[in-house]
């Protein structure tokens, strides 16, 4: 998935911010399409996760992710940054 950047007209909610947060690695073991739930809404700790992420990029997604569209970000974020490599 890609990030947007919003329109006037695009009245959805948005995570990220340009201000630096700290967070945990939540990364996924197996492939989200994969995934049993992962068309149910993102979970706390992944729209936290996802939160600081953006926001440390400076790039902004949208808040009403699925579990694996919420995974899928983290992982890309993470790769971008380097955050996620141990």
């Amino acid at each position: 998935m890609s990030t947007t950047n919003p329109t006037p007209d695009d009245d959805r909610e948005m995570l990220g911010a340009t201000e630096p947060d700290t967070g945990s690695d939540n990364s996924a073991e197996k492939d989200p399409s994969t995934w049993v739930t992962g068309d149910e809404p993102m979970t706390g700790p992944q729209r936290s996760y996802l939160d600081t992420l953006a926001r440390e990029a400076g790039e902004q997604v949208p808040a009403d992710l699925t579990k694996a569209q919420a995974s899928e970000e983290i992982e890309r974020l993470q790769a971008a940054s380097g955050r996620g490599q141990g």
